[in-house]
């Protein structure tokens, strides 16, 4: 609607305000509006909430507007469980399946084998070294080392230094108490006070939230020794020993560390971006099922981006600078893609479809940008289009993706 320049209708704000309110309280959605989608007799799992049904809308007269009704009714159809193959949006599928596709996930995923293989080499060297050397508690270390490496594809070296100093920060707090607050009932509230804002901080940073993990460990640990103050050091050389493991083999020795994936990952963004649009204007038109793949796929590219981009901003200088230099490029390639796929939904509700000529054009600008971000080469000048032309939205995003290309090697 945006692109397309005209103004929402009130009632389509409505509705989508609507379809939140359903899926906040777990309920299942209708149809778009009444005489647009039937949803009576339609049988719902027990739990769900019938919403109000919204008044009949007049028939849209453009393409974004027929776009986002069309929209609107796919949102209901799979929350009323009348899409075929989806699932309701309250009931898990078949374990089978879950898991199928969580294997199939897993095993095609490149960053999934090799956060594995980082984590198996730490844990390797973490068990080898409390196997050979007298560690108090050696336990602390390997899961010190879990703890650093959970599979959220941070930044490796930001938690491993916030572990450390967060570890530190939590034993003066722990020493605090197992000092001053006498044992037994008198702990309960400090107990209470450190678990209530653990949710809290857990939000705001890694670092904090060791802070406040560890005194809470080290007074549950302490019920049962009754070492007192006598855990903290050995807690602190477990917990620097696992961090510079880490540090070392989970870091410093892997070799995408000191390179960021921002660009190639926005090269595959680019490629992808060409290939859906010869795909949504082929002639004769593909089966929908593919064009919806290709589009999927192109959000998660996004995805991919924004997680890279956010893991290598915490990295050490000098790579989370480079990495801060890709951010115009990366809005553009997004503006890239949103322009691609509204120009597909646009063609798909009765908009002029573009020639093939004008395919071809589009498809090429893109894949050379995309190699101009993965090979440092100039990038080509933009293709001189029509501003009516249904592809000049993306000719338009392909230019300032250009130019943000252009400004970051000037930098």
């Amino acid at each position: 609607m945006h692109a397309e320049g005209g103004p929402l209708r009130a009632e389509l704000a409505a509705q989508v305000r609507q379809i939140a309110d359903t899926v906040a309280g777990g309920g299942a959605g209708d149809g778009v509006a009444g005489g647009v989608a039937g949803g009576a007799g339609t049988p719902r799992p027990a739990g769900l909430v019938e919403p109000a049904t919204p008044a009949t809308p007049a028939t849209p007269a453009t393409p974004a507007a027929r776009a986002a009704v069309a929209a609107l009714l796919h949102v209901r159809e799979v929350l009323a469980g009348k899409r075929e193959g989806i699932q309701y949006v309250t009931a898990p599928g078949a374990l089978r399946v879950r898991f199928m596709a969580s294997a199939r996930e897993v095993l095609a995923s490149g960053d999934s084998w090799r956060y594995g293989l980082r984590l198996a080499l730490c844990m390797g060297l973490a068990q080898a070294l409390v196997s050979t050397v007298a560690v108090p508690r050696s336990y602390w270390v390997p899961l010190t080392v879990t703890f650093v490496l959970k599979p959220d594809f941070g930044s490796v070296f930001s938690r491993a230094v916030l572990r450390a100093v967060g570890t530190a920060a939590g034993l003066v707090v722990a020493a605090a108490i197992l000092e001053v607050v006498p044992r037994g009932w008198w702990e309960v509230p400090a107990v209470a006070a450190l678990a209530a804002s653990l949710p809290i901080v857990s939000r705001s940073s890694f670092g904090l939230q060791t802070a406040v993990i560890t005194p809470l460990i080290l007074i549950f640990s302490d019920l049962l020794s009754h070492q007192g103050v006598g855990l903290l050091v050995p807690r602190l050389v477990d917990s620097l020993i696992g961090c510079a493991i880490v540090l070392v083999a989970g870091y410093a020795l892997w070799p995408e560390s000191w390179h960021s994936r921002v660009g190639a990952q926005l090269a595959d963004a680019v490629d992808d971006t060409a290939r859906y649009i010869d795909c949504a204007f082929a002639t004769p038109s593909p089966v929908p099922a593919t064009r919806t793949r290709l589009r999927r796929r192109l959000y998660r590219d996004l995805a991919g981006m924004r997680t890279e981009f956010q893991r290598a901003l915490g990295e050490p200088p000098p790579m989370g600078a480079h990495a801060a230099a890709w951010w115009p490029l990366l809005v553009a390639v997004e503006r890239v893609i949103d322009a691609a796929t509204a120009a597909a939904v646009r063609a798909a509700q009765g908009a002029a479809r573009p020639t093939a000529a004008e395919v071809t054009a589009a498809s090429t600008e893109l894949r050379a940008l995309a190699t101009a971000i993965r090979t440092s080469a100039p990038p080509p000048p933009p293709t001189p289009t029509a501003p009516t032309a249904p592809l000049a939205p993306v000719h338009r995003e392909a230019a300032a993706a250009h130019d943000a290309l252009a400004g970051r090697r000037g930098e």
